[in-house]
C-alpha cells in the first residue's frame, strides 16, 4: 500500500491557499477540503437566518441552531473539486461574496463553531491522504502532519487577486473594499483568543507575492514528494 501523508496548509486570506490545495490534491489523487468554505457557509447561514445584523452577532442564538447545520462537499467532476453544500442546498457561490468575506472572521472566533467544525475536519483527515487549508489546520487540527505549509503575501498583493477574482465571478466591489477586508480579517484572524492564525514552529514559511501559481506548485509538490520518502 503506497504511504500517505496530511498536508495542511495555512496563511493568510487571499494567499492561494484553496488553488495551491487543489492542484496538490489533483496530482496526489488525496481529498481535498476548504476548510475556509465550512467557516463561510456557517456565516452564510447566519447572515439568511437573521443571527447577523449589521455589525452585531446574535452569537447565542447561532450557538442554539448549530445542530442543524450541515455541511457536506461533493465532488463536482466537471470542475474537478467538490463543492460545498450547505444543509443539501449547493452555496459554493453565495460564500464567495465581499458581505460574507466581511463577516466570515468574525463568526470563525466563535468557539463553539471552531470546536464543531475541527471535530468534523479531524473525522475527514483521520485516514490520511487529505490536503486541507485554512488558518488553524497545522497548529490546531493536524498538529501531526507531515508536510505544513504557511502562505503569505503583501496586504496589497492579496487585495488585487482577491479583487480580480470577484470580478471574474460577477460578485461586486471595489478595490478598496477589497483592500479593507483584507487588512480587517488579519487583524482578526491573528489576534483572536480560541486558535489564532499563526504559523507552526515546524511549517515552511512561503512568501509567493513574487511566485506565478505554476512556480508555486512545482517548489511544494517537491516537498510533498520529499515528504513521501521519508
Amino acid at each position: 500500500m503506497n504511504k500517505k501523508i496530511t498536508i495542511a496548509i495555512d496563511g493568510f486570506s487571499s494567499t492561494g491557499k484553496s488553488t495551491l490545495a487543489k492542484q496538490l490534491a489533483k496530482a496526489l489523487g488525496y481529498v481535498y477540503v476548504d476548510t475556509g468554505a465550512m467557516y463561510r457557509a456557517i456565516t452564510l447561514y447566519a447572515m439568511e437566518h437573521g443571527f447577523i445584523v449589521d455589525e452585531h452577532i446574535d452569537t447565542e442564538g447561532l450557538i442554539k441552531r448549530l445542530p442543524e447545520i450541515s455541511l457536506q462537499f461533493l465532488f463536482n467532476p466537471t470542475l474537478g473539486y467538490a463543492e460545498i453544500y450547505l444543509n443539501e442546498h449547493n452555496v459554493e457561490h453565495k460564500i464567495r461574496s465581499i458581505e460574507v468575506s466581511n463577516q466570515v472572521s468574525r463568526i470563525a472566533e466563535i468557539s463553539q463553531v471552531r470546536a464543531m467544525l475541527v471535530n468534523q475536519q479531524q473525522h475527514m483527515g483521520e485516514n490520511k491522504g487529505v490536503v486541507m487549508d485554512g488558518r488553524d489546520i497545522g497548529t490546531v487540527v493536524f498538529p501531526n502532519a507531515e508536510l505544513k505549509l504557511f502562505m503569505t503575501a503583501s496586504p496589497e498583493t492579496r487585495a488585487e487577486r482577491r479583487f480580480k477574482e470577484l470580478q471574474e465571478k460577477g460578485h461586486k466591489a471595489t478595490y478598496d473594499e477589497v483592500l479593507k477586508n483584507v487588512q480587517e480579517r488579519d487583524y482578526i484572524d491573528t489576534h483572536r483568543k480560541d486558535s489564532p492564525l499563526k504559523k507552526a514552529d515546524d511549517a515552511v514559511e512561503i512568501d509567493n507575492s513574487g511566485l506565478t501559481i505554476g512556480e508555486q506548485y512545482q517548489k511544494v509538490l517537491d516537498m510533498a514528494r520529499a515528504a513521501l520518502q521519508l
